[in-house]
């Protein structure tokens, strides 16, 4: 007997704000909350049928805190009958999101389960619990335990970031140059209209009074190799700077999930369906590898080459990322973040999974392809890959 299949029905996802930008205004819980009344409303399934929301968030704390899963039902249009949990799997938050749900929908305990992620950056800023607790004298994130394992080392996404550039062969020109495809990547998608399909468009309030946003608000279409080149370097003598690495970003995104049965029974069309989902922890160290490793282990467990392929979703939480993922595994760049990546678009930490997905399904219908890949670098060197099929 076959085994059950989950199927994303719908995918959609915030145009991303700067920090302190045009998203600034909307408090997290309502802009996650609007994610899942456009879910349903673009699908019109009833809001009562769904059993559960499970929200991507990395730093649960001051607006994001108190379960902002559980804060975006309530602050959206779905019933108090709809439960929610919040998961923190770093950068993989929100993709692993859409992995529970579809590991609920094939076990056959749930039939209809909302994967989603949130972060405003701006107004919970990245690390900023953490800060709170080691100001306050309240101890460190690394446990004597970890220090014993792991002496005199620093988990940091930055010193990792420049050990794997290194380790890859990769120079900054390299890594500089692959930044300035991104942006030029997202500006001809969004002024071809590729990303119109999977945006929630948001009112927001501006000096110059109400307006819509629905357009990512980190594209620089005028870069140049020059302007990327002239930012300044994380560390000196190293490859990583600002303009080569992901955009901090402020957005919200979701992904519905569902059974067979409740296609058949809310009248629904499939999107995608979830092929194969998988999960692997790596060097904490280097921490930002993983995703390489990962994939030829999905590859291995979905029966499918990287050339079975027709598009990937590579997280681009620094430049190196991709470009040594693709190099690693064999992948054509021409199928690698068709539409540009978080350099341009901005990576909203706990969002950028369900986002990544939304841009992914939506792509592979409008190019007429077949499978994707998405998979994300994420703290403590762990990688989510997921694969999904096109119906």
């Amino acid at each position: 007997m076959a085994a059950p299949t989950a199927y994303i029905v719908e995918a959609v996802r915030t145009a991303g704000g700067r920090r302190g930008g045009r998203l600034a205004g909307w408090h997290p819980a309502d802009m996650a909350g609007e994610v899942l009344n456009q879910l349903v409303d673009r699908t019109g399934i009833d809001p009562a049928a769904i059993d559960d929301v499970v929200m991507g968030c990395v730093s649960q704390g001051g607006e994001q805190g108190f379960q902002v899963g559980r804060g975006a039902v309530l602050a959206s249009r779905l019933p108090e009958s709809v439960p929610a949990v919040t998961i923190d799997r770093q950068c993989g938050s929100s993709q692993q999101a859409i992995q529970f749900a579809a590991q609920a929908v094939m076990s056959g305990t749930q039939d209809v389960v909302i994967a989603a992620g949130v972060e405003s950056m701006t107004r919970v800023p990245m690390g900023s619990t953490g800060m709170l607790f080691a100001q306050a004298g309240l101890g460190k994130a690394k446990s004597p335990r970890q220090e014993q394992r792991y002496p005199g080392v620093q988990f940091s996404q930055f010193m990792g970031a420049e050990m794997m550039a290194r380790k890859h062969g990769f120079t900054r020109a390299d890594l500089d140059a692959y930044a300035l495809e991104s942006h030029r990547r997202a500006a001809a998608a969004t002024e071809r209209g590729d990303f119109a399909r999977e945006i929630v468009a948001l009112e927001i309030e501006t000096p110059d009074g109400p307006a819509i946003h629905d357009r990512d608000e980190g594209i620089r279409a005028d870069s140049t190799i020059e302007s990327i080149g002239s930012v300044k370097l994380l560390a000196e003598g190293g490859m990583i700077s600002a303009a080569n690495a992901s955009q901090i970003c402020d957005g919200a995104s979701g992904v519905l999930v569902v059974s067979e049965a409740a296609l058949k029974q809310h009248g629904l069309t499939p999107l995608a369906r979830i092929h194969t989902l998988t999960v692997s922890g790596g060097d904490p160290v280097i921490m930002l590898e993983e995703p390489l490793f990962a994939t030829e282990r999905a590859l291995k467990r979905a029966g499918l080459s990287i050339d079975d392929i027709d598009l990937y979703e590579v997280n681009e939480a620094f430049a190196l990322v991709p470009l040594a993922w693709a190099k690693h595994v064999g992948a054509d760049p021409e199928r690698m973040n068709v539409n540009g990546g978080a350099i341009a678009l901005g990576h909203p930490l706990g969002a950028s999974g369900t986002k990544l997905m939304a841009t992914l399904v939506h792509a592979l219908h409008r190019r007429d392809k077949r499978y994707g890949l998405q998979t994300m670098c994420e703290g403590g060197g762990i990688a989510n890959v997921t694969i999904v099929e096109r119906l």
